[in-house]
């Protein structure tokens, strides 16, 4: 028997989002600080640059997380690394280098309470069964899920895609029934989320940060020759094309820096 005191009772923090076992808890100030930082948390506070962390529920059912990412767990928990051999490792070592996540993302069983590490960013619970199929997610943006979904690396489908298009040639898909949590630079607040029905999305930039599997993803002309790109200064564009959904990002990338030394203090 165990007994959590001081966490989802505080007064500091507050459930942002719950599902299937998985709790985004999130700080409303930092309280663990010094003179020297004081100014800085203050004004993150009133800016929404909050630390948060999820909290995730064990009953005897499974969840994946990215590598380090756990920060300590009570109960009858176990971790169990998800490798079959030497050759199952190579292939992960590699899968984990192209989509620049963890090499191994250890699974969590059992019965307790698991948290993970502190983040600044913003954490999204979404359910993968209404993905069209499956979720493919932009480098980096995985934190956890239910173990029963399925993680594959998806490549474009040409070339193009990924050096005209600014973006990576692979990707990770998560499919299955089941929720995944990502970290966000953006909160879901502010993600635009495009539904497409036989229809096609053209975006100037990476500025989409998931999108269904059942989309093809291309990179075209802005216009149909590159003399009308040059003078329209948009040159190439990124297309998903065909139905599903598509979340993009109102910015590129946010800077950290300026929370960076707070948050590593």
């Amino acid at each position: 028997m165990y007994k959590i005191s001081n966490l989802f009772e505080n007064d500091d923090i507050r459930i942002a989002d719950s599902k299937a076992g998985m709790k985004v808890i999130e700080y409303l100030s930092d309280l663990s600080v010094m003179p020297s930082s004081a100014i800085t948390a203050y004004y993150c506070a009133r800016m929404n640059v909050r630390k948060k962390q999820l909290v995730i529920e064990l009953d005897g059912n499974e969840y994946t997380l990215s590598s380090g990412a756990m920060q300590w767990s009570v109960g009858n928990v176990e971790a169990v690394a998800d490798v079959k051999g030497v050759g199952d490792l190579l292939g992960k070592a590699i899968k984990g280098s192209v989509t620049k996540e963890g090499t191994v993302k250890p699974k969590y069983k059992g019965t307790g309470t698991l948290v993970l590490e502190p983040t600044y960013k913003h954490i999204l619970l979404e359910d993968v069964s209404s993905w069209n199929g499956g979720m493919v997610l932009d480098d980096g943006l995985f934190l956890a899920c239910e173990s029963r979904l399925k993680q594959d690396v998806v490549m474009r489908s040409n070339l193009s895609s990924a050096v005209l298009g600014n973006e990576g040639l692979f990707n990770l898909k998560v499919s299955g029934e089941g929720i995944v949590a990502l970290e966000s630079p953006v909160p879901r607040e502010e993600l635009v989320e495009v539904n497409l029905q036989n229809d096609v999305l053209k975006v100037d930039g990476n500025f989409a940060i998931a999108w269904s599997d059942s989309l093809d993803f291309t990179v075209e002309k802005s216009t149909k020759s590159l003399i009308g790109s040059a003078i329209s200064a948009e040159g190439f564009v990124n297309v998903y094309r065909g139905t599903g959904k598509v979340l993009l990002a109102p910015i590129k990338e946010l800077n950290y820096s300026s929370i960076s030394s707070l948050a590593n203090r």
